[in-house]
């Protein structure tokens, strides 16, 4: 069954705040290789200028998969998890992740196309300081398989 076509521009409610922990920001670097010290001395983050330990580029993944639940998961729109392929993702930073950030995510639906019987859905998912300062936003294509 084809994805619902009237959700483009739905936007949905913020998470719950999510604190960013340094044990969190080291085990995420360790497990993709991110060995700038940066990411796990924190002596070294703020001799570079920083707060606290800075997360990886790709660390708001660990946020933003777990909040796009509310839109795959949305029954209405009608995305069969089981046929659901990652199609891209980019980020684009207002100001690193660093440890001690609450974090919310509100996910926006940009865009349902179908194309040879496939959808293809594009969230854009705006990652925010419990203050409402935009840290990064992260888009996210999904492909869902045509039967």
């Amino acid at each position: 069954m084809p994805l619902d076509q009237s959700f483009n521009g739905r936007s949905y409610p913020p998470t719950a705040p999510y604190q960013v922990g340094r044990e969190k920001i080291r085990e995420f670097a360790t497990a993709i290789g991110a060995a700038d010290p940066v990411h796990h001395d924190l002596e070294a983050a703020k001799a570079a200028g920083y707060p606290d330990l800075v997360a990886p580029p790709t660390w708001p993944i660990v946020i933003t998969m777990a909040a796009l639940k509310q839109i795959v998961m949305d029954p209405a729109l009608g995305v069969d998890y089981s046929r659901v392929v990652h199609g891209d993702q980019r980020f684009l930073y207002t100001r690193p992740v660093v440890a001690g950030d609450d974090l919310v995510v509100v996910n926006h639906i940009e865009e349902i196309l179908s194309r040879g019987g496939h959808d293809f859905l594009t969230t854009r998912q705006e990652v925010r300081t419990t203050a409402d300062e935009l840290v990064v936003t992260v888009w996210h294509k999904t492909v869902v398989r045509g039967e």
